[in-house]
């Protein structure tokens, strides 16, 4: 199962978006993270829905949460600006359905109600605040179409800004989806990661403790479901989606702009894997905020990120990786597609 999604341009009136097909819905899911504010407006597609509208922008909503307990002004006033866009592209396009949900910054702030408020007065969007585990299934849900039925089992991950899903999952036969088994939030995103350790200049020494302290909260997990148990007999899959895998690919391909048709479904050797990253980290942040596949923005977390991939790549050694492009709002989008059209796909 796949489905049709055409690269957009997030800018508003851009001139190569996709024109909505006459009679059929519109669908709209929009993601705000910890470091990130996303939407994607699609229309149904054989298996699938096509894009015809998308916006993403870094807001850092999570900056200085884990310090102070509070969503800042300054990120409050980012994040409002992008969500403005957001709610002019929702008006353009009148989806039929809409789900628009807040993950780990707004569980974890203490002024998170006040901020929701203000996200209705100011923009018209309202917020739903998700559970951990429901961020984890629904990022599982968008990366169904990469599931193979040659491995059993699969390891979805999903590195945020504030935290960090891992879903373990049985894959349905036709590998297109299965069943969740369960998942775990580890709370430690590229944001939290970078305030705790530093990201603008990581010696090995920090790299190899920002490991060491995700890879303690992954070993209860594998205790938990003895998941090498399954990769020693080959029937371990693994997909990772997130800013972080992607500009592993982006970065492996040397892309001198980024492409998600080349990057979105990329299969990666752990081998490639480690000698990007290896790179990465002797870069000095100048040199990181140059690349095309990292820029100024996220100099400062992808080692950080790296970070975190590491300590799961160490802790299940599948040998290959599945790169996604894709993943809760793609999630979002199948479950209010299904809903109203039972049968076209099959759920997670």
């Amino acid at each position: 199962m796949g489905y049709a999604y055409h690269r957009v341009r997030s800018s508003a009136g851009s001139k190569d978006r996709p024109t909505e097909t006459e009679g059929e819905p519109v669908y709209a899911a929009l993601d705000l993270g910890t470091n990130n504010c996303r939407l994607l407006v699609a229309q149904p597609a054989t298996d699938g829905f096509r894009v015809i509208d998308s916006f993403s922008r870094i807001t850092r909503l999570g900056e200085g949460l884990q310090a102070s307990g509070r969503l800042s002004e300054t990120a409050i006033d980012r994040t409002i600006a992008a969500l403005r866009v957001c709610a002019g592209k929702v008006r353009r396009h009148e989806p039929l359905k809409a789900r628009f949900v807040a993950t780990e910054a707004c569980r974890g702030a203490a002024n998170c109600e006040a901020f929701v408020d203000l996200v209705i007065k100011r923009t018209g969007i309202n917020l739903e605040i998700i559970s951990a585990k429901e961020e984890a299934c629904l990022a599982a849900r968008g990366c169904g179409p990469l599931l193979v039925p040659e491995r059993q089992y699969a390891l979805v991950f999903d590195i945020g800004g504030g935290s960090t899903e891992v879903t373990w999952l049985r894959v349905a036969e036709d590998g297109a989806a299965g069943d969740v088994i369960d998942s775990m939030s580890m709370p430690w995103g590229v944001v939290r990661m970078a305030e705790e350790f530093g990201g603008a200049e990581v010696d090995h020494e920090t790299y190899e403790l920002m490991i060491a302290t995700a890879r303690d909260l992954l070993a209860r997990f594998e205790k938990r479901y003895a998941i090498r148990s399954h990769l020693a007999e080959g029937r371990v899959q693994m997909i990772g989606t997130s800013g972080t895998v992607t500009t592993i690919a982006g970065v492996y391909l040397g892309l001198e702009r980024y492409q998600r048709d080349k990057v979105d479904g990329r299969l990666m050797h752990f081998d490639d894997i480690r000698k990007v990253v290896d790179h990465l980290v002797s870069l000095n942040l100048e040199q990181r905020s140059t690349h095309p596949c990292i820029g100024v923005e996220r100099a400062d977390l992808v080692l950080p990120g790296c970070a975190i991939m590491d300590a799961i790549l160490r802790e299940w050694p599948v040998g290959r990786l599945r790169v996604a492009d894709r993943g809760l709002r793609e999630g979002i989008l199948f479950n209010l597609i299904a809903a109203d059209q039972p049968g076209k796909m099959t759920r997670i």
